[in-house]
This record gives C-alpha cells, sequence and structure tokens, in this order.
C-alpha cells in the first residue's frame, strides 16, 4: 500500500466487483420497498457513500464520466428525498 492511500479505498479496491454490485442492488431494492423515511435514510447513506467515492477518484475520472456520475448521484439523492417527505 503507498503512504498516500487510504486504507478503506485499498480495501474496496480488492472486493469482489460482481458482490460489491449485487450488495449495491439489494441495498437499493430494500430501501425502495422499505416503508418511507427508513427507505429515504438508506438511500441518503448510499448516496453519502457514492458522494465520498465520486470526490476521491475525482481527478481521475474523464469529463463525460464525471458528468454521468453527478447525474446519477443527483437522480440518487432525489428519489431519496422524495421518500423521505
Amino acid at each position: 500500500m503507498q503512504p498516500t492511500q487510504r486504507p478503506l479505498l485499498a480495501r474496496l479496491a480488492r472486493a469482489n466487483p460482481t458482490s460489491v454490485f449485487l450488495a449495491a442492488l439489494a441495498l437499493v431494492l430494500v430501501a425502495l420497498f422499505a416503508p418511507g423515511p427508513v427507505g429515504g435514510l438508506l438511500l441518503l447513506a448510499l448516496a453519502a457513500g457514492l458522494a465520498y467515492l465520486l470526490a476521491t477518484t475525482w481527478p481521475v475520472q474523464a469529463p463525460q464520466t464525471r458528468l454521468l456520475r453527478l447525474v446519477m448521484l443527483t437522480l440518487l439523492v432525489t428519489v431519496a428525498l422524495v421518500k423521505l417527505f
């Protein structure tokens, strides 16, 4: 591990992409089917994690990728807020 690398990011880099995708999909489905505020809070927690990853990987992403990720994050936060209120 490089001195500038964070331990959480190093663990995420070693994670199986299929498992991470399935876990995120399960979280989204549970949040969408959970009643009102519970689902909204789960979606906001997922959005916070994605925002952290977006901010961390921002310098190495292409402009098109940045835009797409911002749009997806905005949609997720919008759905979370609608579900929350």
